[in-house]
């Protein structure tokens, strides 16, 4: 029986993807919540977009995750090579889209230090391009 060996790379994001979803579920929506305007109409119609598109990412996170451990734990042919790619240029636009939105607000309190989420996102699209 000829198996290729596992695909560590891919496997590490698959696991990080997950923990981001986890993460992101449970610490961001309370996180979000927490924040909820009091009274005015137009804030609260604002903060409930904000929590509907939070929750979006969510679905995208463990979509990517599921896609990953299929791909570490099947062959799932000539078309892996491309998904990888693929995935990797997601990882990869999330991590600038990140920054240059951090960089436009310019809030003092919000560096790309304190919010490292495009160190991740990068790392990501890394792997997963050596993955493929």
């Amino acid at each position: 029986m000829d198996t290729e060996p596992m695909n560590i790379s891919v496997l590490i994001v698959a696991i990080i993807t997950l923990i981001a979803f986890v993460a992101h579920v449970f610490g961001g929506t309370r996180e979000t919540a927490a924040i909820a305007p009091k009274e005015d109409d137009r804030l609260v119609v604002s903060w409930v977009q904000a929590m509907c598109a939070f929750q979006m990412l969510a679905v995208d996170l463990l979509a990517l995750a599921l896609l990953l451990f299929a791909i570490v734990f099947w062959d799932l042919g000539p078309g892996e090579s491309m998904i990888l790619q693929l995935a990797s240029a997601l990882y990869f636009l999330w991590g600038i889209v990140w920054v240059v939105q951090v960089l436009w607000l310019k809030r003092p309190s919000a560096t790309l230090l304190r919010l490292p989420h495009w160190m991740i996102w990068l790392l990501c699209s890394g792997l997963l391009f050596f993955g493929s």
